[in-house]
């Protein structure tokens, strides 16, 4: 009779193992799968032991204690782990879209500081853009366009990463992006379906990298940043810092920010990017780029307004280069070496108020804006 009732508290164990196990792993809980397994046939074997009077005296009761704690202590490692990493603060956090969208109320959104001269009228010209763009073309959207609203994923004021901003522009979903330049690809696929992409300079920014607070390192040369990304520089003290190893971290393909390293690595390949697997929704797995996160270790990049306007993270700080810090004033003389410009981006757009919207932002007005926002005008008005 106890062996049936053995034989029926596992299957039961087994089950409900089961049904936990299917929802942890739909959720992206690879870490626990050691409890899961650990934990049913510790029960199991404690159920066993009281049924058959094996764990009768202080020694076997002992015994039976210390290979399921440290079982158990085993099985919790990767849990430990993964909480851990979670708690450590990232970077790139997401942006509250909702507080830039034009006309809300309420919104972050910048004005002019006196009317402007263009109201723009229908035909409206679609916009999509990067999400640091977003605060910048929505401020020009808010001081042009009519009032309305313009939700942030389904009007003609959208924002979306680098990535599908390029996407919505060459498929025609878009007039117009404010981005960085376009990757190799994203050229490409421009031209496979036979369109040019017009880039428009609307502003300078600074591409940053930075590290955590406690790093003891605040320069690097650019040459130093190259031979990090390519591998070839791999501890702090290389650079003046710690003996630690660096966590170089990176961005994914066809990102602004990744592209814009591609740029400065020129013909130096990039080492291969930390990455992590992620568990999808039927319990596969899939392989992208880990996001950053602020280990005393790290380091990671961005362009400036987007980590000190948007993210605002003071557990970081962002490194001089060459011994030029990023700031604005540095990147309006050129001191600074790793700045760029941004632009207004078509693809051969049919809608005739594209045009008159770009030249307002070039022209003094909204190159006012520009600087009112937070980046650095094409020039200096």
């Amino acid at each position: 009779m106890k062996i049936i009732q053995s034989i029926f508290v596992f299957m039961g164990l087994l089950f409900l193992t089961g049904i936990i196990g299917f929802f942890v792993l739909l959720s992206g809980g690879m870490h626990y799968i050691s409890l899961l397994v650990v934990v049913p046939i510790c029960l199991f074997l404690l159920y066993v032991g009281h049924s058959f009077g094996w764990l009768t005296t202080r020694k076997r009761k002992g015994w039976f204690a210390g290979i399921v704690g440290t079982a158990l202590i085993f099985a919790s490692i990767a849990p430990i782990q993964y909480h851990y990493k979670m708690s450590i603060p990232t970077v790139d956090a997401e942006v509250a879209i909702y507080e830039y969208e034009p006309f809300a109320v309420d919104n972050k959104v910048i004005t002019p500081d006196t009317e402007v001269s263009l109201k723009m009228t229908e035909p409206l010209p679609r916009l999509d853009g990067a999400t640091a763009m977003y605060p910048l073309y929505s401020a020009f959207v808010q001081a042009t366009y009519p009032k309305k609203t313009y939700f942030p994923y389904d009007s003609e004021v959208m924002v979306n990463k680098t990535p599908e901003a390029y996407y919505n522009l060459i498929g025609g979903k878009a007039d117009l992006i404010f981005a960085a330049a376009p990757s190799h690809s994203q050229e490409k696929s421009a031209e496979i379906k036979g369109l040019t992409l017009d880039m428009t300079p609307i502003g300078r920014e600074a591409f940053v990298f930075f590290v955590h607070h406690k790093n003891s390192v605040d320069n690097l040369t650019l040459e130093q940043v190259k031979q990090i990304y390519a591998g070839k520089i791999t501890n702090w003290r290389e650079v003046g810092g710690d003996n630690d190893a660096i966590r170089a971290f990176q961005r994914p393909a066809d990102s602004g920010s990744q592209s814009t390293l591609e740029k400065i690595m020129s013909d130096t390949p990039i080492m291969e990017a930390p990455a992590e697997d992620i568990a999808t929704g039927m319990g596969g797995i899939i392989h992208e780029v880990s996001q950053y996160r602020n280990y005393k270790n790290a380091i990671g990049y961005t362009f400036r307004y987007y980590s000190t306007e948007m993210v605002g993270n003071e557990e970081i700080k962002l490194l001089s280069i060459d011994g030029v810090a990023p700031t604005k004033e540095n990147i309006r003389n050129g001191t600074y070496p790793l700045t760029s410009e941004f632009y207004a981006v078509t693809a051969g757009t049919e809608n005739p108020n594209v045009q008159a919207f770009i030249d307002w932002i070039v022209s003094p007005e909204g190159q006012a804006l520009v600087e009112k926002v937070g980046y650095v005008p094409v020039e200096n008005n």
